[in-house]
């Protein structure tokens, strides 16, 4: 099935006349499936290991790290593909890949065919992402578009964030019921929008050149593999720096190519904003300390306390509750007001405070309240300050004919940005693990240093966000 052959309903005007509200609630259902799973197998990878009968955490690891590498890589070239198409049709049938995918996951009889699968579902996911950004900004109208991007971004935020925490209920039943959990979610979402969803043509733009496609795809993917496998290899090994150097190489010849080519897979014009150029920075910075932040209590309480998955997500909870409680309700407003600079600052600081109270007052013995507490509604608070408004900020830059380009651009430097924070913190944790005496001290004193370092990077932030974004003041609701 393909975008082209795709048929629909003669339900033009019940598509016609759905409500902007209504596309929202239903591309977020998308969005809920595609940041829920990158996450929420995590905490499944011990059960996984023990039903399937392997230990060879090496193996294990390409359940995550696949899923990573093809999201990420993909997601430029779907999005283009997705301007010059239907959106609507676009969306679906990535949700249908997703969704089919899920249910392969769960019948998975080896790690290898988990694995494959685990491949299929992430090129679902970004077809889905860009596109379900794209009917949203497409469905309403420009003074509103703000209000609908943090909305969705509160949701991605907060299924993102409540991985670990829907991973523990889930995996207590069986490993298979975190992928089995997105089949329902994944029908419901066809049928509605199948029926409901308008139809959004695409733009006769140019087909992009096939080599920028290769260079895009071959470079992120090339960079998402260094990152999380510079851990494994180290960091100062040759295949590290290969793998990293010809990234840089790939990157940097599609940055040239878009220069100069007819027809780019991405306008620099994109870059040529302000708005765009700063978000794209600060959600690298934001998005880093995002994924060290949510590693390391997932770690922590795991590891050093000794809790159960399920123990550790709940445990977890307040702060992505936080998310949608905090965009929705001060977000918009504080944004409309002091514009986002002052905001990504305020949420910046929110997450750096979180992570140093972390750092101050987690002990090596167990102390939920107020040490880990205090820290999750923190950085719940500081996710939902920034990453709406680095969403709504790149997303009021867009024209109409490079929606779905646009924000697969902003969704693959936040994905390149998780796996840094992912790398970084390993890293940390790896190269301060012999300080301190004892164990449990040693082990103390190297999560302090992930801590202090994850909360100098949502920190640093602040500063591509007042260089570029201060004089940026959002008028949209």
């Amino acid at each position: 099935m393909t975008l082209s052959t795709m048929r629909r309903p003669s339900r033009g005007a019940a598509r016609a006349t759905a409500a902007p509200a209504e596309v929202l609630a239903i591309v977020c259902s998308g969005v809920v499936l595609a940041s829920l799973d990158l996450f929420i197998v995590n905490v499944a990878l011990p059960r996984i290991a023990a039903d399937l009968g392997t230990a060879d955490l090496a193996e294990l690891s390409w359940i995550l790290n696949g899923y990573a590498i093809v999201y990420a890589s993909l997601l430029v070239f779907f999005g283009r593909l997705a301007d010059r198409y239907r959106r609507d049709r676009a969306f679906l049938l990535g949700v249908t890949v997703f969704t089919a995918a899920s249910a392969a996951c769960a019948a998975s009889t080896g790690v290898g065919m988990l694995i494959a699968f685990r491949l299929i579902q992430a090129a679902g996911a970004a077809l889905l992402t860009p596109t379900s950004l794209s009917l949203v900004l497409a469905s309403y109208e420009p003074e509103r578009r703000q209000g609908a991007v943090r909305a969705w971004t509160a949701v991605g935020g907060l299924a993102a964030a409540a991985g670990p925490v829907a991973g523990g209920l889930l995996v207590a039943a069986s490993w298979r019921w975190a992928f089995l959990v997105n089949v329902p979610v994944g029908i419901v979402a066809l049928i509605v929008g199948w029926r409901r969803l308008p139809a959004v043509p695409g733009h006769a733009t140019e087909r992009p050149d096939p080599l920028g496609v290769v260079l895009a795809t071959a470079g992120v993917g090339l960079l998402t593999f260094g990152l999380v496998k510079g851990s494994a290899w180290g960091w100062g090994s040759a295949q590290t720096s290969s793998v990293l150097a010809a990234a840089a190489v790939l990157v940097a010849l599609f940055a040239l190519h878009c220069r100069h080519s007819r027809t780019p897979l991405v306008h620099p014009e994109l870059f040529r904003s302000r708005q765009f150029t700063g978000a794209s920075i600060v959600a690298i910075f934001f998005s880093a300390s995002f994924a060290a932040m949510l590693l390391s209590v997932v770690l922590w309480e795991q590891d050093a306390w000794g809790w159960s998955a399920l123990r550790a997500g709940l445990a977890i909870a307040p702060g992505p509750l936080m998310v949608p409680v905090v965009a929705l309700l001060a977000t918009g407003r504080l944004t409309r007001r002091y514009g986002p600079a002052t905001v990504i600052t305020l949420g910046s600081l929110a997450s750096g405070a979180g992570l140093t109270w972390w750092a101050l007052e987690v002990t090596a013995s167990p102390d939920y309240a107020p040490g880990v507490l205090a820290g999750m509604i923190l950085t719940g608070a500081g996710v939902g300050l920034t990453l709406p408004t680095i969403m709504a900020t790149a997303a009021a830059s867009l024209p109409p004919h490079a929606f779905a380009t646009g924000s697969a651009v902003i969704n693959m430097i936040r994905q390149a940005g998780l796996a840094l924070g992912v790398a970084v913190l390993v890293a940390v944790l790896g190269t301060s693990a012999t300080h301190g005496a004892g164990q449990g001290a040693g082990r103390l004193a190297s999560f302090q240093h992930g801590w202090w370092v994850s909360a100098a990077i949502a920190v640093a932030g602040i500063v591509p966000a007042l260089a570029l974004l201060r004089q940026s003041r959002q008028r949209l609701t």
